[in-house]
C-alpha cells in the first residue's frame, strides 16, 4: 500500500483504502524556499467524500471502542516504530512543504514518535473512580467512555507533531478519527496517516480527507456524526467552527492565537534573555502559536539588552531549510509572507522605530521563495497593531517599563493569554509573575516557546476554548464521564 502515485498525486485515506477524490481534482503544493519545487498534488475533496470517511469512522468506532487500553495501545506502539523508521523521510517533506529547517523538522519528527509512545501507555490508566454513596447497600463509580467520532482539523505549522497529539489520545481513549490538515503540509499529514495504515489500525478508525476549509473543515463542524471537533488554528477561524460545533449540540476544542510576551527584569541574565527571546520569537520563522512576539524590558538594561538583542538578530542566516547552515527558513505560503510585511508596514506606519530587518529578501538565493528578514521594532507601545494582533512571522516589539507592575500590566494587555516567559534572578518576582500573568503556560527563564508533551497544553482568554490539550489532561476532551450507581 501506498500514499502516492507515481505522478506524486497524494491520496485521500478512507475506510482503509487510499482513494482519489470524487472529481479526481487536486491542488499543486509548491516548496515555499523556491516555489519550482513541486512537492505533490493533494486532493481537493468535496462533501461526498468527506461524508463516505465519516461514515466509516462511525462504522469502525463500535468495534474499536470495545478492544481494551492495552490492545489500542499496541497499535499506536507499533505506529511509533514505523514512524521513527521513516523519520528522515517525513522530515525533509516537512522542510519541502513548509520551510522549517531540516534539524527542527527532524525533532518535530521524534517528538510525534514520543508523543504516540506516551498514549500507548495511557491505554493502561485508570478511567474512572470509586465514590461513596450514600446508600450503604449501593456502590457507586465512574468510568469514561469515547465521544464517538473526532474531525481533527489542524494547522500547517507543526504538520507532524499536532496531528500527533490530536489523533494519538482520541484513538487511545476509543473513538475513530477523521483528519483534515493544513492543505500546505497536507503531504507531510498523509506520510504520517502512511505509517498508520501500515501498522494495522482497522478500516475506517483513521481517515484522512484533504481540501479546502470552507469544505472540509467546516463540513467536519456541521456533520451531524461527527461528535467532536479538536481545532487549532486562526482565532476567526476558530469561531466560526465552535459556533457551528455549538449550535449541533457536539462537543469541541479550540487552541487559538497568541500574542507571547517575554519580561526581562534588570537583574536577568541578559545573555541568557537574549538567547532565549531570539530562539523563541524567530525560529521557525515566527510560526508558532507561542512564538515570543513581545519583549518588555526594564528600562535599567533596556539600552544594553536592545544593543546585545540586534546583534544577535544580525547574525541570523536566512535561506531554504534543507541547506546547512540555515537558521531562519522562509513564511510557509505567500499569503503569510504578505501578512508579515503588512504588519511591518503598520508598525512603521504608527510610529515604531524599526532597529533591524524589516524588508522582503531578494537576489538569486531567494526570488523564488517566500524569505523576510528577521525585524526588531523599537519604542513599541501598547496601542500599536503590532503589540496587539498575532503576526505569526519574525518580528519582535521591544517596550521599555519601570517596573515589574508595569511590565505585567503591558504583558496583560491583549485579548490572548497563551504564553509567556520572564527572565529573573529575583524570586519574589518570579512568584509574582506566575501568580499575576494571563497564560495558560509561564516559563521562568526559558523562552516562551515549547511544552512537553506530557503537560497540559493550551491558553486563557482568547487563545482557546479553555481546555486542555496534551499529557493526561486529554482525556477531558476526549472522552465523557458516565457515573455508575448499583444497588
Amino acid at each position: 500500500m501506498t500514499v502516492q502515485t507515481e505522478q506524486q498525486h497524494y491520496l485521500n485515506y478512507i475506510n482503509g483504502k487510499w482513494r482519489s477524490s470524487s472529481t479526481n481534482d487536486v491542488i499543486k503544493i509548491s516548496n515555499p524556499a523556491n516555489v519550482d519545487d513541486v512537492v505533490g498534488f493533494v486532493q481537493s475533496s468535496t462533501a461526498e467524500d468527506l461524508n463516505g470517511a465519516v461514515e466509516a469512522a462511525k462504522s469502525a468506532q463500535k468495534k474499536w471502542k470495545k478492544l481494551s487500553g492495552d490492545q489500542r495501545g499496541r497499535y499506536l506502539y507499533k505506529a511509533a516504530d514505523i514512524l521513527e523508521s521513516r523519520l528522515e523521510e517525513v522530515a525533509v517533506c516537512m522542510t519541502r512543504e513548509m520551510g522549517k529547517t531540516l534539524p527542527e523538522a527532524k525533532g518535530e519528527t521524534a517528538r510525534g514518535v514520543a508523543i504516540l509512545r506516551y498514549y500507548a501507555g495511557e491505554g493502561m490508566r485508570k478511567i474512572g473512580d470509586v465514590i461513596p454513596s450514600t446508600d450503604s447497600g449501593a456502590l457507586m463509580f465512574t468510568t469514561r467512555v469515547p465521544l464517538g467520532v473526532v474531525g481533527v482539523i489542524t494547522p500547517w505549522n507543526f504538520p507532524v507533531a499536532i496531528p500527533i497529539w490530536k489523533m494519538a489520545p482520541a484513538l487511545i481513549y476509543g473513538n475513530s478519527v477523521v483528519i483534515k490538515p493544513a492543505t500546505e503540509t497536507a503531504i507531510t499529514c498523509a506520510k504520517v496517516i502512511e505509517c498508520f495504515a501500515e501498522a494495522g489500525f482497522p478500516e475506517g478508525v483513521i481517515n484522512l480527507v484533504t481540501g479546502s476549509g470552507s469544505v472540509i473543515g467546516q463540513g467536519l463542524a456541521e456533520h451531524p456524526d461527527v461528535n467532536g471537533i479538536t481545532f487549532t488554528g486562526s482565532n476567526a477561524v476558530g469561531k466560526k467552527i465552535g459556533q457551528t460545533v455549538f449550535s449541533r449540540g457536539g462537543k469541541y476544542q479550540l487552541e487559538m492565537g497568541g500574542k507571547n510576551p517575554v519580561i526581562v527584569a534588570a537583574d536577568a541574565d541578559l545573555d541568557l534573555a537574549v538567547e532565549a527571546t531570539v530562539s523563541g520569537g524567530l525560529r521557525s520563522t515566527g510560526q508558532k502559536c507561542t512564538a515570543t512576539s513581545r519583549v518588555i524590558v526594564e528600562s535599567e538594561i533596556y539600552e544594553v539588552f536592545k544593543e546585545k538583542l540586534v546583534a544577535k538578530v544580525n547574525e541570523i542566516t536566512v535561506g531554504d531549510g534543507q541547506e546547512d547552515g540555515t537558521w531562519m527558513g522562509p513564511s510557509a505560503n505567500a499569503g503569510q509572507l504578505q501578512t508579515v510585511l503588512s504588519y511591518i508596514h503598520k508598525g512603521k506606519a504608527e510610529g515604531a522605530e524599526l532597529l533591524c530587518g524589516g524588508e522582503r529578501l531578494t537576489g538569486s538565493k531567494y526570488d523564488k521563495g517566500y524569505f523576510v528578514q528577521p525585524t526588531v521594532f523599537d519604542s513599541v507601545t501598547a496601542n500599536m497593531t503590532i503589540a496587539q494582533e498575532e503576526i505569526f512571522g519574525p518580528v519582535l516589539a521591544l517596550m521599555k517599563v519601570d517596573s515589574l507592575e508595569e511590565a505585567l500590566d503591558l504583558a496583560n494587555d491583549v485579548q490572548y493569554g497563551l504564553s509567556a516567559s520572564i527572565f529573573t534572578t529575583n524570586i519574589q518576582k518570579m512568584l509574582t509573575f506566575i501568580e499575576e500573568m494571563d497564560a495558560g503556560l509561564v516559563r521562568i527563564n526559558a523562552e516562551s516557546a515549547g511544552v512537553e508533551l506530557q503537560a497540559p497544553f493550551g491558553g486563557m482568554k482568547q487563545s482557546s476554548s479553555h481546555s486542555r490539550e496534551q499529557g493526561q489532561a486529554a482525556i477531558e476532551f476526549f472522552t465523557s464521564i458516565k457515573t455508575v450507581f448499583v444497588k
